[in-house]
């Protein structure tokens, strides 16, 4: 346990650094860029389907390799260095985003995939680092610190990445395109840059060496014995498959609402700023929503954000003005943090020391496999009815499954069963 000021702020710049990729990328600039400049010739919802076809690919990578990094992380102490390997990974890809031409969707969708991998791989292993630079009652906050520093981080970013697509002239590029490759430079520099902290301060308890294959081995057995135990650990794994399905709505939403604004016929730089506008108010949200949880639980806040997720998803599906597009914008803005936030502390809560970075490994696991089918859902009801506003009401699906199975979940018999079963 490192809980001291130093280890905590420099714990939750990682999330300053990375959210950078989420919200220029991820969110922002390759759906938008994706339709417009690499997929300019392919028919609106034939684009949608290979965008949500390549963010499932990508989350499908994660769901078959992170329990096992995450078992392999935690007996050797690998924690940092798999993080590092997966966010150079993904700097390096955001980077290249830069050398792909007008037309070449199928070279950006790849290396889109492998950058995607790199961001989401990373996650496994900063999660892992949670429980070593927080406690019990400070990991509401603490958790809540990291999300709330990633929405001002990559806002911060997001917004001169805006100014840089809107006045490209000022800047000395030729045209917007020019603009957005060296947006896609920019997080890359960004990402690097403010990962340092969690280099230098966050510290890990070294192993002593042993062969790849040993690690492999040992990782796997400890994977499979956890996995057993899991399997008997009813609060646990329900709230697992609650949060699989609830998680799903929520990254759906996150991934895909530019491409969605953009199949109802809204201007590109209004869904630009709705979206910087996500990251200025999502800051202070998610810090509120960790007072929230303070008065209605962690469990109850989780629950009001639901219910806000699908009233969102209701008045989206019947929305035809921009400005409509904005007020979602901020709703989902006082809520996306704060739920991310409070549903990793709350499983953080029911996981023992030690175990961090596979039990990590397992929520990670379900929240990508996860991942998998909200945007795949997208692209088969957009292909299905060709019509965008029945393809974003389907999410609320999972809102709701996710909400039905969390109401039976114990936070303290959770913690109880586990510890039983590792003792």
């Amino acid at each position: 346990m490192q809980e001291n000021k130093k280890t905590i702020y420099s714990w939750a710049l990682y999330d300053w650094a990375n959210s950078a990729y989420a919200t220029t990328v991820m969110a922002g600039f390759f759906p938008l860029f994706f339709k417009s400049y690499y997929s300019a010739d392919v028919a609106v919802t034939t684009s949608t389907a290979h965008l949500g076809i390549a963010s499932s690919i990508s989350s499908l990578v994660i769901v078959l390799i992170a329990p096992l990094l995450g078992s392999i992380a935690d007996v050797h102490s690998l924690k940092k260095r798999y993080l590092f390997l997966f966010a150079y990974l993904g700097i390096l890809m955001s980077a290249m985003l830069s050398l792909v031409g007008a037309g070449e969707w199928q070279a950006a969708l790849f290396i889109y995939i492998l950058g995607n991998i790199g961001f989401m791989g990373s996650n496994i292993f900063y999660d892992g680092l949670l429980q070593s630079v927080s406690t019990k009652k400070s990991v509401d906050f603490v958790s809540g610190l990291g999300f709330a520093l990633g929405y001002l981080g990559g806002g911060v970013l997001f917004s001169i990445n805006v100014w840089m697509f809107q006045d490209f002239e000022f800047f000395g590029f030729e045209d917007q395109a020019a603009a957005v490759k060296a947006s896609f430079v920019s997080v890359a520099l960004w990402w690097a840059l403010f990962s340092i902290p969690l280099l230098l301060f966050v510290k890990e308890d070294k192993s002593n060496y042993v062969s790849a294959t040993t690690k492999l081995k040992d990782g796997y057995l400890r994977l499979k014995k956890t996995f057993s135990k899991i399997r008997q650990l009813r609060h646990l794994s329900l709230f697992l498959i609650a949060y699989w399905l609830y998680i799903d709505g929520v990254d759906t939403i996150i991934r895909m609402a530019v491409d969605y604004g953009m199949a109802l016929g809204f201007d590109s730089s209004n869904l630009i700023l709705a979206l910087l506008l996500v990251q200025f108010v999502g800051f202070p949200a998610t810090l509120l929503f960790t007072k929230i949880s303070e008065i209605m639980g962690t469990k109850g806040a989780i629950y009001l954000a639901i219910a806000i997720y699908l009233f969102i998803i209701m008045w989206a599906a019947t929305m035809s003005k921009v400005s409509e597009f904005y007020m979602l914008a901020v709703m989902i803005a006082l809520v996306q943090g704060g739920i991310q936030a409070l549903s990793r502390s709350y499983y953080s809560r029911m996981i023992p020391e030690g175990y961090s970075a596979e039990f990590f490994g397992f929520y990670n696991f379900i929240g990508k496999f996860a991942a998998i089918f909200g945007p795949l859902l997208i692209a088969l009801v957009a292909l299905t009815t060709q019509n965008s506003r029945v393809s974003i009401a389907s999410i609320s699906i999972l809102f709701i499954l996710g909400a039905v199975l969390l109401y039976f979940v114990d936070e303290k018999k959770g913690e109880k069963e586990l510890h039983d079963a590792l003792t």
